[in-house]
């Protein structure tokens, strides 16, 4: 018997936290909106911006005093994150009433494996336009979807055609993915940024289509196993599957701050650097889970000349205990920082094992540092982010308090 067509849906959520922000707000219907950080602070940046408001100009990470420029009766929201977490997770409900093969991508993207659901739901188009339907109903958002035999297409589809059209539905196949994205430019194939593009262009690759006319061996021999999947994707061809649990997946455990000022000093960088491997750590240690390799990243305050480092280092043996995280940070920071003011500031562990599983020693007893360690945590559980913690943070760059009672640096 002949296998069904493999049918990939791509769930969209437009202009996501502007959305869900009028959806809760009935004053802000039919009005430009934009949802910004903190205007006194560094990160006063536009998060999101409905299209009333990218009809004047308006876009992601543009500062808040060149909207007022471009918008002056512009409604500005401030971010409130857990609303935008419990709404991404409703609609994950609401996606797996259609399948259960739902692949969350990013808050506001997910992919949806629907082969088998047409049976019950009817052929894509329709049930697209049910999902919709469902959303909007349900959550008060307009979601866009993406329509493919597999992920990439998926997400073609979404990104250059159903996030332009007002019906918010595109579907692209084997049949039609080259007359459809063969003249769009390189960089909007999915996987080419700035720099990829600039390699690209200099080999006389402008469109997806130059791509895709240019021979494997030769994308493979210039860029290894990135231009095996460039080529591949222009092609319109992606063998992977939509991975039900692939959230649950946990390669590594990081976190990273954009400060609200330049940090210029030795003392003020490593400062925050120790409240973030905290952090790390803390979550480690909840998920009992440790890592071998600390990967730190610094980029610089200068946008138009970017400075920075990512170096990762691997430890003698897996741990998730601050300190011996904090030995290998600083060893980076010390050898790659070039004295430049920073930015922002990012520590990652991977290469992680059960924290459950340990090598004894003769020397140090790994179990009462993973002891102390869970007891600040549940200190800190029951009390507070700020019932204990390390005097460094009381000095004037440490973080700790201002990011206390909020979600990924924004207020929850």
């Amino acid at each position: 018997m002949k296998a069904k067509k493999k049918v990939i849906f791509l769930v969209d959520m437009q202009s996501f936290y502007a959305s869900v922000e009028i959806a809760s707000d009935p004053k802000l219907k039919g009005k430009p909106v934009a949802v910004v950080g903190d205007p006194a602070k560094r990160h006063g940046i536009t998060l999101a911006a409905n299209p009333k408001a990218k009809a004047r100009g308006i876009k992601t990470a543009m500062p808040i005093w060149q909207v007022k420029s471009l918008c002056p009766n512009v409604q500005f929201v401030k971010p409130h994150m857990q609303k935008y977490i419990d709404t991404s997770i409703q609609i994950t409900h609401i996606l797996e009433q259609f399948t259960d093969q739902v692949e969350v991508y990013s808050i506001d993207e997910q992919f949806l494996d629907v082969t088998a659901s047409q049976s019950l739901f009817g052929p894509p188009l329709k049930m697209a336009k049910r999902i919709q339907e469902r959303i909007w109903k349900e959550v008060g958002v307009f979601a866009r979807v993406g329509i493919g035999e597999n992920k990439i297409q998926a997400k073609m589809a979404c990104d250059n055609f159903a996030k332009k059209n007002e019906e918010g539905i595109f579907e692209l196949n084997y049949q039609n993915y080259r007359q459809y994205t063969a003249e769009l430019p390189i960089d909007k194939l999915f996987g080419v940024g700035s720099r990829m593009k600039r390699n690209l262009e200099r080999i006389g690759i402008y469109t997806i289509g130059d791509l895709a006319n240019r021979s494997l061996e030769e994308m493979k021999r210039r860029w290894g196993i990135m231009g095996h999947v460039l080529w591949l994707s222009a092609q319109g061809i992606d063998y992977s599957p939509v991975e039900r649990n692939s959230t649950e997946l946990q390669k590594g455990i990081g976190n990273s701050i954009t400060l609200p000022r330049d940090y210029y000093l030795q003392e003020e960088i490593e400062t925050v650097l120790l409240e973030i491997t905290e952090e790390v750590c803390r979550r480690a240690r909840s998920m009992h889970q440790k890592g071998r390799t600390v990967h730190v990243s610094l980029r610089g305050a200068d946008f138009d000349h970017p400075t920075g480092f990512h170096r990762q280092i691997t430890l003698p043996e897996a741990t998730n205990d601050t300190m011996e995280i904090y030995k290998g940070v600083l060893h980076l920071f010390h050898r790659f920082w070039d004295r430049k003011p920073v930015r922002s500031i990012g520590v990652n562990i991977t290469q992680l094992e059960d924290d459950r599983e340990v090598q004894l020693s003769l020397f140090t007893d790994p179990l009462k540092k993973l002891r102390l360690g869970q007891v600040m945590d549940e200190i800190r559980e029951r009390y507070g982010k700020t019932a204990i913690f390390r005097a460094s943070s009381l000095l004037s760059s440490g973080l700790l308090f201002d990011r206390a009672t909020k979600i990924g640096g924004h207020e929850a």
